[in-house]
């Protein structure tokens, strides 16, 4: 049975009032925690918990499948697509490189790390030729990447080229969203003891490190998601789960490229946030922000908040359109009309 809320909501966006309609239904329900979703062609896919994925119709919620990638008990955090395959890893070690079919959901382990340090935070396609998987870092501290073509391409990028982490500096695989990119440049977020941007460009090659203002210094606290509207607009957000009512210098905006980055809503925002994601079109002046107990909106590039809902144990999100934004969690997939 699907749940159907409609709710008015009068938000103050600086000086004016006006109303926003926001209604909210059940897409799936299953006994499942979904910490990754990918849309693709009016379908929400998702990876999750017990080596499973899936996929449910956003038009047509009964049209629906759900598939075991292993006899193992995989738990998948991470999901990515080009134009044929959707991919995905499990987080622990070994970690096991899935690729699936996105016509006939075929699937296949095409990569694996052996390496008892992995543990897969995200994965994302630049292009439908650039694919990066971003692990926990190895022994030597450096960054751990696995590059792939979308093909039959599969490597590990050399560490002697990739930054070194802090001891105690690792990343969140909160809701695949610890990478992004937008023209020519990819990010990557780090928490913990340092919480850092790491930037490169489409070739791999120089990497440039940068220090945030957010909180960070204990192996909770640092940035769990990025998202970047253009080359130069970007925004992170995090915070500390084991403090979760905590909201100081859990938001942070940068408007060059993430080479600086200034705090916002210090003390004013709902608190801990597991993924961000401005609204297409908004010139990066929409964005939402979804944590384990609320889900926020801001109309202004993210410098003041106003909460939308105040659901729990949603984790992950995308917008299937500038009017359409699909949750998801634990135990389910929700959708949020927003007009």
């Amino acid at each position: 049975m699907f749940r159907l809320i409609f709710v008015v909501i009068f938000m103050l966006f600086g000086h004016s009032l006006r109303s926003q309609k926001i209604s909210v239904d059940t897409l799936l329900a299953d006994r499942i925690s979904i910490r990754a979703v990918e849309i693709s062609e009016g379908k929400v896919f998702y990876t999750g918990t017990h080596s499973t994925f899936g996929y449910v119709d956003v038009a047509n919620p009964t049209d629906r499948k759900q598939i075991q990638l292993s006899e193992k008990e995989l738990q998948f955090r991470t999901l990515a697509q080009n134009g044929r395959y959707f991919f995905t890893v499990n987080i622990e070690s070994p970690a096991y490189f899935f690729k699936i079919d996105k016509k006939t959901l075929s699937y296949k382990v095409v990569f694996q790390d052996t390496v008892k340090t992995a543990f897969y935070d995200a994965f994302r396609f630049i292009n439908p030729h650039l694919g990066l998987a971003f692990s926990d870092p190895s022994d030597d501290l450096r960054l751990r990447l696995v590059f792939t073509d979308g093909n039959k391409k599969w490597m590990k990028i050399c560490p002697a080229g990739l930054p070194v982490l802090v001891d105690g500096e690792a990343a969140f695989a909160a809701s695949n969203t610890n990478i992004s990119s937008a023209g020519k440049y990819i990010w990557m977020a780090t928490g913990g003891k340092k919480s850092r941007i790491f930037r490169t460009q489409r070739n791999l090659v120089k990497w440039q490190v940068f220090d945030t203002p957010f909180v960070q210094g204990t192996s909770s606290q640092g940035i769990y998601s990025i998202d970047f509207y253009d080359e130069k607009k970007g925004i992170a957000a995090g915070g500390d789960y084991t403090r979760q009512n905590e909201n100081t210098d859990n938001i942070a905006t940068t408007s060059d490229g993430g080479e600086t980055w200034q705090v916002q809503a210090s003390g004013v925002n709902a608190g801990y946030i597991t993924c961000v994601k401005y609204r297409p079109g908004s010139r990066g002046e929409e964005v939402v922000a979804v944590g384990d107990r609320h889900v926020s909106f801001s109309r202004d590039g993210g410098r003041t908040w106003t909460k939308l809902s105040d659901e729990r144990d949603l984790y992950t999100a995308g917008w299937l359109d500038a009017h359409t934004l699909v949750l998801a969690g634990k135990n389910r997939i929700l959708r949020m009309k927003i007009e």
